[in-house]
C-alpha cells in the first residue's frame, strides 16, 4: 500500500529548545514552531530559575541586599552593586568620596571586560570556534584575581557599599604556589611583585594585543561572518521601540550610553568613545563589544593613573551610614557596639523613592527603591537588560534556521539570573 502525503496540509512542527540544550545558556526553555528547519515562531518560557531576589531585598537590611546584586547577573557583579549603591546614596543624600568613585569606575570596567570575555568565548564556542574560548579565559583569570585581591571572592564579592567601597586597594597581589618548576613559578608571578594597581597597569598594557588575537581568529574569518552577518537584524527605530540598551542598541547604530549621556561617578572626567554598528546584525554587535573592550581598557588606564597620584578615604565619614573603622574598634567599646548595631540593625533611610540607572555591560541596569523611612526597603524593583532583550527573540528569529537561533541567543548575551530574578 502506498501512502501519499499532501505537503500543503502538513502543519508546522513544534519542538522544545532547552532548557537542557547547551546553547540555551542556563534554564531557558524556548518553544519553537518550525516549518522544516525554518523558524516561524519562538515562545520563550521563563520562570524556571525564579529566585524572588526583589522580594528578598524587601525583607532584608539595606546593607544586606548588596550581596543579592551579585547574584542577579552573575557575570556583571560589581556593575549591579554600583547601581544599588547609587540608589541608596541618592535616598540618603550622600555621595561616595572621590577615590571610592574612581575605584568603582575602575572595577566597573574590569567587570565589563569580564562580561565581554565570557560572552565572546561562549558565543564563539556556540558557533563552533573552540580556541577563542581558551584565549578569553586566559585573560579572565587575571581579572578574577583582581576581584579576589580586593574583596576576597571571585564572583559574589559585595565590594561596593552605600557610601563608598569595602576597603582601599591592597598593596600586594596573591602569588602562585604549588608544584611548578622554579622557572615556571617565576614566570607566573613576574607581574605580581607589586600592588594591585601595578598588576592592573601591567594587564592594561598587554590587553590590546590579546584583543588583536581574538580579532585575528574571528573578525575576517569567513565561517564566522557567514554565521553572523545578516542574522538577527534589528533596525535603529525597532531597537528603540523594543527597549534595547547597551551593545544590543548600539549595534543597531544608536549612539546611547548612560556613561556619556547621563554620567555618574567620574565618567564625565574620563575620555572614551561610544562604538556603534551600521547594520544591526549579530556581526555588528560582535564588533561593538570588541570595540567596547578596547575603550574599557582606556578607561582602566586613566583610573589607574589617577589612583596612583591621589590618596584619600574610600568611605564617607558619616557613621550613621558607614561602619566604624577597624582600628577604632580595638580601642573603643563605643566603636565595637556601633559595629554590632550597624551590621545587625543597619541604618535608617529617609522616606521617598528613587530610580537610578547605570551602564551595565549588557545594557541599562535600573534600580527602583521605595523607602518608608525604616532600615528595610519597602519596595525594590530592578530593570534587567537581559529580560528586555529576551522578549525580542521571537521577532529576531522568524525566518531564520534553527542553527541561526543559537547565534541569536548568543548575540543577546543573556544571563538567566537576570531574567528570572
Amino acid at each position: 500500500m502506498t501512502i501519499k502525503f499532501d505537503m500543503n496540509k502538513i502543519s508546522n512542527c513544534t519542538v522544545n529548545f532547552g532548557p537542557q540544550h547547551p546553547a540555551a545558556h542556563g534554564v531557558l526553555r524556548l518553544v519553537l514552531e518550525l516549518d522544516g528547519e525554518v523558524i516561524r515562531r519562538v515562545v520563550p518560557h521563563v520562570g524556571l530559575l525564579h529566585r524572588s531576589i526583589e522580594k528578598l531585598c524587601e525583607n532584608n537590611l539595606y546593607i544586606q541586599n548588596v550581596s543579592y546584586l551579585d547574584r542577579l547577573d552573575y557575570v556583571s557583579m560589581m556593575s549591579n552593586e554600583h547601581g544599588y549603591a547609587l540608589a541608596v546614596e541618592k535616598l540618603l543624600h550622600v555621595s561616595a568620596p572621590i577615590r571610592a568613585q574612581y575605584i568603582r569606575v575602575l572595577f566597573d570596567e574590569i567587570t565589563r571586560l569580564l562580561n565581554h570575555l565570557l560572552w565572546l568565548g561562549a558565543h564563539a564556542l556556540d558557533i563552533g570556534a573552540m580556541a577563542v574560548f581558551l584565549y578569553c579565559f586566559r585573560e579572565r583569570e587575571d581579572l578574577m584575581d583582581c576581584y579576589e585581591a580586593v574583596a576576597g571572592g571571585r564572583l559574589h564579592v559585595a565590594y561596593y557599599r552605600p557610601g563608598g567601597v569595602y576597603r582601599d586597594l591592597p598593596d600586594s597581589m596573591p602569588k602562585y604556589k604549588g608544584n611548578f618548576s622554579n622557572k615556571r613559578l617565576k614566570s607566573l608571578n613576574s607581574n605580581r611583585d607589586g600592588s594591585l594597581l601595578d598588576f592592573i597597569s601591567d594587564f592594561s598594557d598587554r590587553f590590546p594585543k590579546c584583543v588583536d588575537e581574538y580579532e585575528s581568529l574571528l573578525t575576517d574569518n569567513r565561517i564566522w561572518k557567514q554565521r553572523t552577518v545578516g542574522i538577527g537584524v534589528v533596525s535603529p527605530e525597532r531597537a528603540i521601540n523594543l527597549g534595547f540598551t547597551g551593545p544590543m542598541l548600539r549595534g543597531s547604530g544608536v549612539e546611547w550610553d548612560i556613561r556619556k549621556k547621563q554620567p555618574y561617578a567620574v565618567y564625565d572626567k574620563l575620555d572614551f568613545k561610544i562604538p556603534i554598528g551600521a547594520n544591526g546584525d549579530s556581526y555588528d554587535r560582535y564588533l561593538v563589544r570588541i570595540a567596547e573592550m578596547r575603550e574599557s581598557n582606556k578607561i582602566i588606564k586613566q583610573c589607574v593613573k589617577w589612583l596612583y597620584k591621589n590618596s584619600g578615604p574610600v568611605m564617607i565619614e558619616d557613621f550613621k551610614v558607614a561602619p566604624p573603622k577597624k582600628m577604632d574598634m580595638a580601642n573603643s567599646m563605643e566603636s565595637l557596639i556601633h559595629h554590632f548595631k550597624y551590621f545587625s540593625e543597619g541604618f535608617l533611610v529617609p522616606e521617598g523613592e528613587t530610580y537610578v540607572a547605570v551602564e551595565q555591560p549588557k545594557g541599562e541596569f535600573g534600580v527602583y527603591i521605595v523607602s518608608d523611612g525604616s532600615n528595610i526597603p519597602y519596595r525594590v524593583k530592578f530593570r534587567a537588560p537581559s529580560y528586555v532583550h529576551l522578549s525580542a527573540i521571537d521577532e529576531m528569529s522568524r525566518g531564520h534556521l534553527i542553527a541561526d537561533l543559537v547565534t541569536i541567543i548568543g548575540t543577546m548575551d543573556i544571563v538567566l539570573g537576570d531574567v528570572d530574578r
